[in-house]
């Protein structure tokens, strides 16, 4: 499953800052750009799948119903 994502990138010093407008608490840094930019898609991963695992743990034992939802904006 592939996703488009808004990424933003500002340089701060010597820095590059990072982060994803649609996803609150995706962000990160990197001392160049191409850093920067592996860091926020392995920061935007490493969420979904926590958020998802948490999802699936309050879930567990309760008839629930997944299924895909695709979203254009």
């Amino acid at each position: 499953m592939s996703n488009t994502f808004t990424a933003v990138f500002e340089r701060d010093g010597d820095w590059w800052i990072g982060y994803v407008e649609e996803l609150p608490g995706a962000n990160t840094q990197g001392a160049t750009l191409d850093e920067a930019r592996e860091n926020l898609k392995e920061a935007v991963e490493l969420i979904i799948e926590a958020n998802r695992e948490l999802a699936r743990r309050e879930s567990a034992g309760k008839s629930v119903i997944r299924e895909p939802l695709d979203v254009t904006v």
